[in-house]
C-alpha cells in the first residue's frame, strides 16, 4: 500500500512540474546557457518531502537519468545537465552537485559538493585572468552504496561502498570498500578488513 501510495505522489509531482518542464524545454532551444542549473537553484528553494518529489520529478526528465525514488533535499542544486542519479540515493540539504554518476544506494550527507574534477579551471598562463583561461570538466563517479559525509568536498572518483569522512577533501581516486578522512582524503582503512 505504502508503494503505491509513493507512486500516486511521484505521478502527481510529475504533473505539477510538467509546466516547468515545457518552459525548461521552450528556454533550452533559445539558449541552453545556463537555463538547467537557473532551474535547479529555483526548485532547491522547495521545503521538505513534497519538495523532494518535485525535485526528482524535474530532474527525471531534465538530467541524464535520475531514479524516481532518489531523495533530494532542501537548498541542494545541480549545475550540469550531464548527471545521473541511481535508485535509493540520498542527497542532503544543501548540496552542490556537478557533472557525476551517483551510483545506487548511496547517501551524501548535508552540504556535499560534487565537484566535476581538479580541473575547471587552467591557471598556467600568468599573462590571461584565470577566468579566461577555460577548463576541462570531468566526470564523477561514486559507486553504489557508499556514505558521504556531511561538507565533504568530491573531486575524484570513489569506489563502490566506501565512506568519506565529513569535511575530507578527495581529490584523488578513493579504491572501493575503502574508509577516507582528512584534508587531502587518505585511507585509514578498507572495509574489507
Amino acid at each position: 500500500m505504502k508503494s503505491v501510495k509513493k507512486k500516486l505522489v511521484q505521478a502527481i509531482a510529475v504533473i505539477i512540474v510538467s509546466p516547468l518542464l515545457v518552459l525548461y524545454a521552450i528556454i533550452g532551444r533559445v539558449s541552453s546557457e545556463g537555463s538547467f542549473s537557473t532551474f535547479s537553484q529555483m526548485l532547491g528553494l522547495l521545503p521538505g518531502k513534497m519538495g523532494s518529489y518535485l525535485r526528482v520529478a524535474f530532474y527525471r526528465f531534465a538530467m541524464r537519468s535520475c531514479a524516481p525514488d532518489c531523495f533530494i533535499g532542501f537548498l541542494a542544486v545541480f549545475s550540469q545537465q550531464d548527471t545521473e542519479i541511481g535508485r535509493g540515493v540520498y542527497i542532503g540539504p544543501g548540496c552542490n552537485i556537478g557533472m557525476c554518476v551517483i551510483g545506487a544506494d548511496t547517501l551524501l550527507g548535508s552540504g556535499v559538493h560534487v565537484i566535476s574534477g581538479t580541473r575547471q579551471h587552467h591557471y598556467d598562463d600568468l599573462e590571461i585572468p584565470i577566468r579566461q583561461q577555460g577548463g576541462e570538466y570531468q566526470k564523477i563517479a561514486i559507486g553504489e552504496d557508499c556514505w558521504i559525509g556531511n561538507a565533504a568536498l568530491i573531486m575524484a572518483d570513489v569506489g563502490k561502498k566506501s565512506i568519506i569522512g565529513a569535511g575530507s577533501v578527495v581529490s584523488k581516486e578513493v579504491p572501493a570498500y575503502s574508509i577516507v578522512v582528512g584534508n587531502p582524503a587518505r585511507v585509514i582503512k578498507s572495509r574489507l578488513d
